[in-house]
């Protein structure tokens, strides 16, 4: 699985990347291997707490999978978007 993942309008922190590594993994397992994975976070309103938006995207499989949401972390942003993912993945695999 090819994973990227871009930081906009913030540099991200050794540890940001090091969870994602570690929430990702098993998805090298689960997805074939042409399968692209792409994690896009974001500040958008700098003023307020919930503002970390994170989108995930899934290509591959024969399905595109997309998950998106505005939250208090990113942390937070991935663990939720993930969970969308799989909710999305068990029904692309149920139709096979």
């Amino acid at each position: 699985m090819k994973l990227t993942v871009k930081a906009v309008n913030f540099d991200m922190a050794e540890k940001l990347e090091k969870y994602i590594d570690k929430k990702t993994k098993k998805y090298g397992k689960i997805l074939y291997e042409n399968a692209e994975m792409e994690i896009r976070m974001s500040v958008v309103k700098p003023e307020t707490a919930m503002n970390k938006e994170t989108k995930i995207r899934v290509m591959g499989m024969g399905a595109e999978l997309f998950a998106s949401g505005v939250y208090d972390t990113f942390e937070q942003g991935i663990d939720k978007c993930l969970d969308a993912i799989n909710t999305q993945l068990e029904k692309v695999k149920e139709k096979k």
